[in-house]
């Protein structure tokens, strides 16, 4: 559980375990969103495809309540004064991640993208890198409540994995502008390529506030 010096005192212990079921379902949802762009890639929206998405739609619901839960805690107890603001701030925006899966994969569902054969492999590649950009952002934070000398460890993955993302997204976005396409479907597959991307980019604005954070608590 949570450890270190932003929760030290034995009335945090249910906030701890909030705090942890909040990050696991943000990295849930990072490794359902994979599977569901895959599958949609394999098979489009399918009931599998579905499936997926309503299990995002549901850990971000429980994310949602955990992080009022949070919210209402650290302000009722007077839990962490001094730092209450930093861990709201960044409750905030791993939610705002969460909440990007959702919206992306609820993009893929309505308006279900025709993804030509040739940019299906890249698709999935970037998918990977944001992913794992979320996921190296989930263990910056844990590592924030637990062991605050670790964040490094996890801060230079989530950057890695943000430009590698963006090397993706370009040659990407290059070959289907450069394909016979109609502009249109151009357009179309350039934005779901930014949902995709759009991923990898927040995880690295979140990384940034964790970055100042981390440096107000250990100066």
């Amino acid at each position: 559980m949570l450890g270190g010096s932003l929760l030290p005192f034995r009335r945090t212990k249910a906030l701890e375990n909030e705090i942890d079921a909040f990050l696991d379902r943000l990295s849930e949802s990072g490794l359902l969103f994979k599977r569901a762009v895959q599958i949609y890639l394999d098979e489009g929206a399918s009931d599998a495809f579905d499936e997926k998405l309503q299990a995002v739609n549901r850990l971000e619901s429980e994310a949602d309540k955990l992080r009022r839960s949070i919210e209402t805690q650290l302000y009722t107890q007077t839990l962490i004064p001094e730092s209450r603001g930093d861990v709201l701030g960044l409750l905030e925006n791993l939610d705002s991640v969460l909440n990007m899966h959702e919206g992306a994969l609820w993009a893929f569902s309505i308006e279900q993208p025709d993804i030509s054969p040739e940019f299906r492999g890249d698709f999935a590649t970037l998918c990977e890198q944001s992913v794992l950009a979320v996921e190296s952002i989930v263990l910056a934070s844990r590592a924030f409540f637990r062991n605050i000398e670790a964040v490094g460890d996890h801060m230079h993955k989530v950057m890695f994995y943000e430009k590698e993302a963006d090397k993706v997204s370009t040659k990407l976005k290059r070959a289907i502008f450069g394909s016979d396409l109609s502009l249109s479907r151009k357009a179309q597959l350039r934005n779901f390529v930014e949902h995709i991307d759009n991923l990898a980019d927040r995880s690295e604005d979140v990384a940034d506030r964790l970055a100042i954070y981390t440096i107000k608590r250990t100066v």
